[in-house]
């Protein structure tokens, strides 16, 4: 097995494990909703996030504060914690498999944002896969009809949150250690959430610490597996491998919430799955390119 195949298999591997972790923990977050007010859950997201990534480091926890990109994380980290808040609010009102479903646009626009503000080649093919994820989307939401509620937007507004932090994770990445955007990311998040805890703040049930912990353990790990995952291969072969968001989170809504996604919602997921498809074949058997570091 060559490097470049070895390096690609731990990718595919890592971005796997990732949305796994990433999905659990929103489904972690959908059961702790029921019962809590939204900014108490953001809060032990990032503060267990926070606690296990000390844990893990120990020593190594202030060494790992050092950057020459204090800025870049902080903008990283406002995203990651829009990203975080709007998709959690969104668990309010909507099943876990249709919000999945419409934050998976982000890879789309994530494309889009590389051509206009990192400078990458914004070709046809990678329009059309914008256009495309774009409709299925709407398929989900059905704008107009009695099934649409400005709900269904958070997750398209949590989409664009992350679609700005991938694209600032890849400016900071090859740059330094993932602890580093690990670390900010969680401090901010919870300096943020803490202002709001006042105002919010409810007792929590020790029956339910585990699951606050496991909250905040499932948001560390998968944020490391994702960063590991784009240090290692290269994000256009991984891109197919994104989409299994969609498929974790309607397991998890089956099994855990007993909600089934209509008819609308399967075909819309579909419709974006395969804008993404379309645009990583096109761009398989294209000339590679510089990858952007």
């Amino acid at each position: 097995m060559s490097k470049g195949q070895s390096s690609l298999r731990r990718g595919i591997l890592f971005i796997s494990l990732g949305i796994f972790c990433f999905t659990a923990m929103d489904a972690a977050a959908k059961a702790l909703l029921e019962t809590y007010p939204t900014a108490v859950v953001i809060w032990a997201r990032f503060a267990g996030h926070l606690l296990f990534v000390a844990l893990y480091l120990r020593s190594r926890f202030i060494p790992s504060l050092v950057t020459a990109w204090p800025w870049l994380h902080v903008a990283r980290s406002l995203t990651q914690l829009g990203a975080t808040v709007f998709f959690f609010a969104s668990l309010n009102f909507i099943g876990l498999a249709e919000a999945t479903a419409l934050a998976s646009i982000s890879p789309r626009l994530i494309t889009l944002g590389a051509g206009l503000f990192l400078g990458e080649v914004l070709g046809v093919q990678r329009l059309i896969g914008v256009g495309v994820a774009l409709i299925g989307a709407l398929i989900v939401i059905r704008p107009g009809t009695e099934v649409f509620s400005p709900a269904a937007l958070l997750p398209l507004i949590c989409a664009c949150c992350f679609a700005a932090n991938m694209l600032l994770t890849r400016l900071v990445g090859t740059r330094e250690s993932p602890w580093a955007a690990m670390i900010y990311a969680a401090v901010a998040g919870m300096a943020v959430t803490s202002l709001a805890l006042p105002f919010y703040w409810q007792g929590i049930a020790w029956g339910d610490v585990p699951l606050f912990l496991v909250l905040g353990f499932l948001g560390a790990v998968a944020q490391l597996l994702i960063i590991r995952a784009y240090s290692v291969a290269e994000a256009s072969a991984m891109a197919p491998f994104g989409y299994l968001d969609i498929v974790f989170a309607t397991l998890w809504s089956i099994l855990i919430f007993a909600e089934y996604p209509d008819a609308f919602t399967i075909t819309g997921a579909l419709v974006i799955v395969a804008a993404g498809l379309y645009v990583w074949r096109q761009e398989a058997s294209a000339p590679q390119t510089k990858p952007m570091v």
